[in-house]
């Protein structure tokens, strides 16, 4: 394993209600780029878990006549079912109810605050119950019906309160300097820039505590006051890697890449390294702020009856093809539209004729014409020399989009070698070089596996199951099955025994067709 970390993060999820695919998809695409860095030979640790306090979490418990912990536990409970279910390989799953997290954002509170950046005032501001978050009032529009709503659209209503307050307007600089000196920080760049004219427009400080609830963090040395979500949530990401334990191994991981949707960037991007820095630890590597899923152009809304169970949608398609779609179809930053009909195209082009095709028909051909075993590689013709290298090289590109997080990219970049593997097939013609020249054809059908081989590999992130199978149908050793094992290094030993191909990737029929 190579001593180079990588430490991922998604979003901790709000277990107020079920997951939606917008979850599924955020999870689907961290677990891509921590697999991805696995196989590179990279020291991954992949964090996900529930940010389970606030407001809204105590007042939806009490409408369920419940406690807010059993309602944190029996939510979280899903959410951890959903990334099981997705084949998620995160490392750990944090909640921000557990002890450790209480230690961590304590410590985390107590190094602000002896930073001078703490301080306790009054509150009076439009607060977001839904978006755990308060907004100036030229930020909110009342409505004709009126009712005042925050740019998302969910209401506001005045709090005043005692409160204490982080000196956020005291960061606005150092975070511009942060921005400048680190274009990366934030990504993609209209993101970056959404953030830098918020800070630009002039940061007021925040408040960081409630009085009105109790379903928190108490306040180190103040316990009526608890602590407000955002401080509390964003410290889950070094919790998971030790914190206050700056000695624990785990703390070698940090800094980490957050993987977030576009909607809780200014979150991320600024509250988050402002404590950070305050605390006087290290900042993330980098915010990343995915697009939105919509449904046929439409957001998803309770309202409109829109909102997509992803446990639903992987019992229609599929888990991998579900997987593989939605990193292949969206560009991965902006937002991608999709509809039933576009999962079935891109399913059936993509998989069934395409990767599936290739290596049933290829290892079909082996299976009945080479005794079923991997036939001997002979001379290489110029078409064959320009296939393997296309293969043995792809990993460059595909390593690069995966470091933009073009991960749309990468992968068209894997179905482009599918394409060319499919022409070459073809204009070989191995059937009939069954008589005319079967050494030749051994050669081919030697080439097209070893093609198959690779592109295997490289589909491992997106569909691990799926990608295991083709590799088990070439015999690909289990030791060979990572970057490493790319190219020359792993190839195809010739006489290895291979049983007949199962087809791994159906043609999708919908329902109604089929009957």
């Amino acid at each position: 394993m190579s001593s180079e970390r990588f430490y991922i993060t998604t979003p901790i999820f709000y277990p107020n209600g079920v997951p939606h695919i917008g979850h599924a998809y955020t999870a689907i695409a961290t677990d891509v780029l921590a697999r991805f860095q696995r196989l590179d030979g990279k020291d991954v640790f992949f964090l996900s878990g529930t940010d389970e306090h606030g407001q809204k979490m105590q007042q939806t418990a009490e409408k369920e006549g419940i406690k807010p912990i059993e309602l944190a536990d029996k939510n979280s409970a899903v959410f951890r079912d959903m990334l099981v279910q997705l084949n998620c390989s995160n490392d750990d799953f944090i909640r921000t109810t557990e002890e450790r997290h209480k230690i961590s954002v304590q410590e985390l509170w107590r190094r602000m605050e002896a930073n001078g950046d703490i301080y306790l005032g009054n509150y009076g501001g439009w607060y977001s119950v839904r978006q755990e978050a308060y907004f100036d009032e030229a930020e909110t529009t009342l409505g004709e019906d009126g009712i005042r709503r925050e740019p998302l659209g969910s209401p506001v209503e005045w709090v005043e309160e005692e409160s204490y307050y982080f000196r956020l307007s005291a960061y606005g600089d150092k975070l511009l300097e942060l921005f400048d000196k680190n274009p990366d920080f934030v990504a993609p760049a209209e993101r970056r820039n959404e953030v830098a004219s918020f800070v630009k427009s002039g940061l007021r400080d925040l408040s960081i505590s409630r009085t009105t609830f109790d379903w928190g963090v108490p306040v180190p040395g103040n316990d009526k006051h608890v602590m407000y979500v955002w401080v509390d949530a964003l410290t889950n990401y070094i919790t998971a890697a030790g914190f206050p334990d700056e000695a624990s191994d785990k703390w070698n991981y940090w800094p980490a890449v957050h993987m977030i949707g576009k909607d809780i960037v200014r979150f991320h991007a600024v509250y988050w390294p402002a404590f950070l820095m305050s605390a006087g630890l290290a900042l993330p590597a980098k915010v990343f702020a995915h697009g939105f899923l919509l449904v046929k152009g439409e957001k998803m809304s309770k309202s409109i009856g829109n909102v997509v169970d992803p446990f639903a949608l992987i019992d229609a398609y599929g888990l991998d093809q579900v997987r593989y779609f939605f990193m292949r179809e969206v560009p991965f930053g902006q937002d991608g539209s999709y509809s039933p009909e576009t999962i079935a195209t891109r399913i059936n082009s993509d998989l069934a004729n395409g990767i599936g095709n290739l290596a049933s028909r290829s290892l079909s051909m082996i299976n009945k014409n080479c005794d079923g075993k991997m036939p001997d590689c002979g001379e290489l013709t110029d078409a064959d020399k320009a296939l393997l290298t296309t293969i043995d090289t792809v990993i460059g590109n595909v390593r690069a989009d995966m470091a933009d997080f073009q991960i749309h990219k990468a992968l068209a970049s894997i179905i482009d070698v599918v394409a060319d593997s499919d022409r070459y097939f073809a204009g070989q013609e191995p059937w009939a070089l069954k008589k005319t020249d079967p050494a030749r054809m051994e050669t081919v059908l030697y080439v097209t596996a070893e093609t198959v081989r690779q592109i295997s590999i490289l589909l491992l992130p997106f569909m691990p199951e799926s990608a295991g199978k083709l590799l088990d149908l070439v015999r690909a050793p289990a030791d060979k099955r990572d970057f490493a094992a790319l190219g020359e290094a792993g190839r195809l030993q010739a006489g290895t025994a291979i049983d007949k191909p199962e087809p791994i990737f159906p043609r999708y029929v919908a329902p109604e067709e089929a009957g």
